[in-house]
């Protein structure tokens, strides 16, 4: 990339996005700047980077080609409101504020050019899952671009921005689920005399296997599930147990509860 990347906001997504970047390849530190108004917080961001600290968000926009938005949903107005005075010509605003749609940034920012971005919190370790939705203004160049920025922490898919709340409600919300088995596949463990520390890495290397093999080979997750369950053995009847409990509908009900209050908070907005 021959882009200067800007963030506004420099808190843990910003700076596990910056890193990213860096260790993919794709920018060099020299490329990197950031604004917070929390000085520890920016400089955090630096020493993590190397990438420059600005004085105020409006030098960010100023100097950036590309300019993250990642500030917390209700400080979008108090940053738009920083950045009142800039130009925005050949700019790109990506946001990674939840729930705040294009519209709205459009008409805070005057941006022509934005890209929603709904990450998730394993980006933090490289193994993201995030949605994103292109802007009327923006062009599939800019939506390349982006999708290459998020691959460099994990993966990334292109939806309409209507469907970035289902975004939000499976792979936003859906790490927290996934915890939620972990810990319960440990007690489990524990029930049946792991001990607590073995459990919990076993329980985790068992769900991050159990993806990679979702990932890596493209098999329907049903097939894989089907060639661990052999004819009235020990996984079979594990199922039948899940299956009396209501597993499946239960993650599907989460799912849709988390695009709901999405849905509800931006509308909010």
């Amino acid at each position: 990339m021959t882009q200067r990347i800007g963030f506004i906001g420099a808190g843990q997504m910003a700076q596990a996005l910056a890193k990213g970047f860096l260790e993919a390849g794709l920018a060099g530190s020299d490329q990197i700047l950031a604004f917070d108004p929390a000085p520890a917080t920016l400089s955090q961001f630096t020493e993590l980077t190397g990438g420059a600290a600005a004085e105020t968000n409006q030098a960010v926009v100023g100097s950036a080609d590309v300019v993250f938005l990642a500030v917390k949903p209700q400080r979008v107005a108090d940053a738009a409101a920083d950045v009142a005075a800039s130009n925005w010509d050949e700019k790109l605003l990506v946001s990674i504020a939840a729930g705040v749609s294009l519209h709205s940034l459009h008409e805070l920012f005057g941006a022509a050019r934005i890209i929603r971005v709904m990450p998730n919190t394993p980006c933090l370790v490289g193994s993201g899952a995030a949605g994103f939705a292109i802007g009327p203004g923006a062009t599939s160049a800019d939506g390349e671009l982006v999708r290459q920025l998020l691959n460099s922490v994990g993966r990334a898919a292109q939806v309409d921005e209507h469907l970035l709340d289902a975004v939000t409600g499976m792979s936003g919300s859906g790490p927290a689920y996934v915890y939620m088995a972990i810990e319960a596949l440990s007690d489990g463990g524990v029930r049946m005399g792991l001990p607590r520390p073995v459990a919990i890495e076993l329980a985790a290397q068992t769900v991050l296997g159990a993806a990679q093999m979702v990932l890596e080979t493209g098999d329907h997750p049903g097939v894989l599930k089907d060639r661990v369950a052999s004819p009235g053995g020990t996984t079979i009847a594990g199922l039948q147990s899940l299956e009396d409990r209501g597993f499946r509908g239960a993650l599907i009900a989460a799912v849709e509860a988390a695009a709901n209050r999405s849905r509800e908070l931006g509308a909010k907005e």
